[in-house]
């Protein structure tokens, strides 16, 4: 019970706060009519049925590598599955568009579940009306409180999480059952016949309507992304509850829409209306549960941002651990910050939930798709039939959904394009970069480098003590080694070659020496799962390495061509990899090498 507890505080904040703007959205565009209630009504109860419950719980949870799921664990299975280097390369640069508008989709989540709470201020009897500028400003100091404390962690609140969010989806089942005593026919919507009734009746404008309608769906993406934390069976148990209370809470306003037709922020006017004296405590309480979706939403976007750099396709950052038991609660100052400001940025900009609402769902949907198409790609190759038809199935309402959100793009959902492009752009930047970077630099084999290293251990001086040399992989050896070694003639009595692998793995970490080079040379190789936090001090302590001295090499880039100049200086203001690994600094040695590219 407590693990179900917990996944109900960690997974379900964003998908739990949607009732608090969705079917107002959705009412803003079509008069409140019984008609039109009921299709609604239908549309959302189906649509957490297939998007959420089928293609996450039951067909994505189905796959992952040591119980660990998300995007990048996705396309990774899918890749291991293909052979032509094509695929792999098209599999690659989609699992980058889909990385890359799920953090696109962070900025957004925060900014709308903090503006509609907040709008929930000028309900408070006795209060005057609250400008927009009010809303907003209040909203991006409670962003600013919220992302100031980030640095702190989380480990000491995130107890509370659980049980704030339980009685969060307490409240709105009781008060979904409340309003459905009084109108207990909305039940009837959960035959699927309304909405398709509704979907045909009101022709392309219910098309389009279903791109606000999947704001009952955002979040979704998390139960998966989060199933290495917590399992899978805690997780799906929980959804099991959190979907009962939010289908009662949807129906519950669907009946308070027709008995007021005029209410404006739904949810908020029906606390208000059945129990006022309760009204504050319940906006308090959504304020909370805002803000516990926010956070779930920035610890997500430093995991994602953490799993690229392990991966090597974002940048080095620097990366701050704020829990000594938990090694997934991570800090990244640099993300924390851009974030706020895209965040407290969009606010601004929109104003209110229901003019964000206009430009949400672009980029959510558009990764639903790519998770999608993944499902049918794996399930096809994996010639599982019925869970081939299912995904085809899901895979087909996904799109239905993205296409559907296609005209947001020019009411602001272009932001949301926007947000996702600044970090495609920078991982194909670095990727690319990385690639024509390594192309130009001139590394020796490893026969070249024992015929050199062997005549020159013989005949040099040798200073005591043990040096480590960073290499990619134990058969070239880079520039720096060969300067260091035999232009300057630093050579140490040992001299050991550490070798990071990544994995395809999200945990995991094998450590050990190969086979000597040859006297005074060894390699030491530590295989690590993309997602495993590295400790290399410790890994080096625990076999007995107690160096002297760290090198490693630094690339200063001359190029004209203003692609490359913009890697370098990507390249230039990110730290290097050593220092993602928190070695001890008065042990490093940098060797700059100029690369012409």
């Amino acid at each position: 019970m407590q693990r179900i507890v917990k996944a109900i505080g960690l997974v379900f904040g964003d998908i739990g706060t949607s009732p608090i703007y969705t079917l107002s959205v959705v009412f803003l565009l079509l008069p409140v009519t019984k008609e039109n209630v009921l299709g609604v009504l239908s549309l959302i109860f189906w649509t957490l049925i297939i998007l959420p419950t089928l293609q996450y719980t039951v067909l994505a949870m189905s796959l992952s590598m040591r119980g660990e799921g998300g995007t990048l664990i996705l396309s990774e299975i899918l890749k291991a599955l293909l052979k032509s280097k094509r695929s792999l390369s098209l599999v690659t640069l989609v699992s980058f568009v889909a990385i890359s508008l799920l953090m696109g989709d962070g900025v957004i989540t925060p900014a709308i579940s903090i503006l509609s709470a907040v709008e929930g201020i000028s309900l408070i009897p006795g209060l005057p009306q609250l400008k927009e500028i009010h809303i907003v400003l209040i909203s991006i100091l409670i962003a600013t409180l919220l992302f100031a404390y980030q640095p702190r962690g989380t480990e000491r609140v995130s107890g509370t999480f659980g049980p704030v969010m339980v009685l969060w989806f307490v409240s709105l089942f009781s008060l979904g059952v409340y309003y459905i005593s009084q109108v207990p026919e909305v039940l009837m919507a959960i035959n699927p016949l309304y909405g398709l009734d509704f979907l045909l009746k009101q022709g392309w404008k219910g098309y389009l309507i279903l791109g606000e309608i999947i704001l009952c769906a955002t979040g979704s993406e998390a139960m998966y992304a989060d199933m290495g934390h917590l399992g899978a069976k805690p997780i799906k148990q929980a959804w099991r509850l959190v979907f009962i209370a939010l289908v009662i809470n949807y129906f519950g306003q669907g009946a308070f829409l027709l008995m007021n037709p005029q209410a404006k922020y739904v949810l908020f006017e029906m606390c208000l209306k059945a129990i006022p004296y309760l009204y504050v405590p319940f906006l308090m309480l959504a304020l909370l549960a805002t803000i516990i979706a926010s956070q779930a939403m920035i610890s997500a976007m430093f995991s994602i941002v953490y799993q690229a750099i392990s991966a090597r396709i974002l940048p080095i950052l620097k990366v701050k651990y704020t829990s000594h038991e938990l090694s997934a609660q991570i800090y990244i100052g640099t993300v924390n910050w851009f974030f706020y400001m895209a965040v407290c940025f969009i606010m601004y900009q929109f104003g209110s939930s229901s003019k964000l609402a206009s430009a949400y769902g672009l980029a959510v949907t558009g990764d639903m798709t790519i998770t999608g198409l993944f499902l049918v790609s794996v399930f096809f190759i994996k010639r599982k039939i019925a869970f081939l038809l299912l995904s085809i199935f899901t895979a087909m309402i996904s799109a239905l959904y993205f296409t559907s959100t296609w005209h947001k793009f020019f009411e602001g959902g272009f932001w949301s394009v926007i947000l996702a492009g600044v970090p495609f752009v920078i991982i194909i930047l670095y990727t690319q970069g990385q690639k024509a970077l390594y192309n130009n630099m001139k590394f020796l084999t490893r026969e070249e480098f024992v015929h050199k290293f062997q005549r020159v251990y013989k005949t040099n001086p040798k200073i005591p003590g043990t040096a480590l040399f960073f290499i990619r992989d134990p058969y070239t050896f880079p520039p720096y080694v060969v300067e260091t070694m035999f232009f300057h003639g630093i050579i140490y009595e040992e001299n050991i070659f550490v070798c990071l692998i990544r994995k395809n793995e999200p945990y995991g970490i094998t450590t050990g020496f190969l086979e000597e080079i040859c006297c005074g040379a060894k390699v030491f190789e530590i295989a690590y799962g993309y997602m495993e936090p590295l400790r290399i001090e410790d890994i080096l302590r625990e076999h007995g390495i107690d160096e002297r001295a760290i090198f490693y090499g630094l690339e200063t880039i001359e190029t004209r061509h203003p692609v490359w100049k913009l890697y370098g200086l990507i390249k230039h203001l990110s730290p290097h990899f050593i220092k993602f690994l928190e070695l001890p600094t008065t042990k490093l040695h940098g060797v700059l090498t100029r690369v012409e590219m």
